[in-house]
C-alpha cells in the first residue's frame, strides 16, 4: 500500500493541510484543535503508515529532535558505554542520537560539529579536545546548546559534567601507600586534557603527602593512538628497568595492554605488586587474579548530561556554566 502524502491525509480526515501539519508537530493544543479532530487525523495517519520527513520538518519547526554527541573514541568501552546511556535516556524525552569520534583530532572534531550544524541538531554533547574553542563559542553565541563531558574546556563557558579525577587518582595512590608499597608507577598518556592531566596531579598530591618523592622514572606517558606494540615496548622498558612495587595505569586500554606485557615477562600480580586500571573494564574482572579499578559514574554522568541538554533547549537562552562533579569510586578486588 502506498503511504498516504499529508494533502492525501487531510483530504481524508476533511481538515485543511495546516491543521495536519500541527497535529503532527504537536502543536494541536496549542491552535486549539478539538480533540476529535485531534484523534480522527492521527487514526489516518497511524492506519496509512505516514511518516514525515524529517529535514522537511525541521525546517518547519525550526527542531529536529537530533542531539549531536561527538566523543574521543567509539571503540573504548568508557565511550561506547556511556554513548549507549545517553541514547537511551534521549530517545525517553523524544530525541535521537548521532555520534560520531574525534581521536582527539582537533581538525577532524571541527569537521564533525560543522556536519552536525548542516543536518540542523538541536544540541551538541562533547567529550572536547583542545583547540575546538572558538567553534564551540560560536555556537553558544547563537543560542545552541553545548553540554561538555568527562573532559572541560576552561575558555569555554557552558555547562559540563565529569567526573572527580584528581582525588580518584589520589584514593588509588593512597591505597597503594597503605599497603606499604614505595615504588609506585603511573602509566599515562601524553593528550593535555583536564581529566588526565588531573589524574597525574592525584598522583603526586598523594606521594607528597606521604613523604614519598615524585620520580619521573617512574611515569611514563604513552603517545596517544600509536601502535600497541609501541605502547607495549614502553610499558615492558618500565618494568624491566625498575624496581616497581605498584602501578596505576590512567586509562582502560592502557591497563589492558600493560596486562598483556606483564603475562610475556611473567611477572605476578599479587603482594609484591599491585595494579589498579583507571575506568573499569569486564577484562579486569575476568582477569586472574581479578584487578582493581576506578569506576567512574556512567548511569549518573549520563543522567546529568541529559538533564543540562533538555534545560538549555527548554529555556532556549544563552547556555548556563553548570558545572557538575561526580565522585569516582575506587574498586578493590584483590
Amino acid at each position: 500500500m502506498k503511504s498516504l502524502s499529508i494533502k492525501d491525509i487531510a483530504t481524508q480526515a476533511n481538515v485543511s493541510i495546516t491543521t495536519v501539519s500541527f497535529i503532527i508537530n504537536g502543536k494541536a493544543k496549542e491552535k486549539s484543535i478539538s480533540e476529535a479532530v485531534i484523534e480522527k487525523v492521527e487514526k489516518i495517519i497511524e492506519e496509512s503508515g505516514y511518516k514525515p520527513n524529517q529535514i522537511a520538518r525541521s525546517l518547519r519547526t525550526g527542531n529536529s529532535n537530533i542531539i549531536g554527541l561527538i566523543i574521543e573514541d567509539i571503540s573504548n568501552s568508557f565511550f561506547s558505554r556511556i554513548a549507549r546511556l545517553i541514547e537511551d535516556k534521549a530517545y525517553k524525552k523524544g530525541y535521537k542520537i548521532i555520534y560520531s569520534s574525534t581521536e582527539n583530532n582537533v581538525d577532524k572534531a571541527k569537521e564533525l560539529i560543522n556536519m552536525f550544524k548542516s543536518r540542523k541538531v538541536d544540541a551538541y554533547i562533547i567529550a572536547p579536545t583542545k583547540g575546538i574553542e572558538e567553534d564551540i563559542n560560536l555556537l553558544l553565541a547563537e543560542n545552541t546548546p553545548v553540554i561538555l563531558f568527562d573532559r572541560n574546556l576552561p575558555d569555554v563557558k557552558t555547562g559540563y559534567v565529569g567526573a572527580d579525577h584528581f582525588n580518584a587518582s589520589y584514593q588509588s595512590i593512597e591505597n597503594f601507600i597503605q599497603q606499604g608499597k614505595k615504588k609506585i608507577a603511573l602509566v599515562t598518556t601524553d593528550i593535555n586534557v583536564q581529566q588526565i592531566t588531573e589524574r597525574l596531579e592525584g598522583y603526586k598530591k598523594a606521594l607528597e603527602d606521604h613523604n614519598l618523592a615524585y620520580d619521573e622514572n617512574l611515569v611514563v606517558k604513552i603517545h596517544f593512538n600509536q601502535d600497541e606494540a609501541e605502547t607495549m615496548e614502553q610499558i615492558k622498558s618500565l618494568f624491566l628497568n625498575q624496581k616497581i612495587d605498584a602501578v596505576l595505569f590512567a586509562t582502560n586500554y592502557l591497563a589492558i595492554s600493560g596486562l598483556k606485557v606483564l603475562k610475556e615477562i611473567d611477572k605476578k600480580i599479587g603482594d609484591d605488586f599491585a595494579v589498579i586500571a583507571y575506568d573499569d573494564h569486564e577484562a579486569f574482572e575476568l582477569h586472574t587474579p581479578r584487578i582493581s579499578a576506578v569506576q567512574q559514574p556512567l548511569e549518573e554522568i549520563a543522567e546529568n548530561v541529559i538533564k543540562l541538554v533538555l534545560s538549555q533547549l527548554s529555556k532556549k537562552t544563552k547556555a548556563e556554566n553548570k558545572q557538575i562533579i561526580v565522585p569516582a569510586k575506587l574498586i578493590i578486588r584483590n
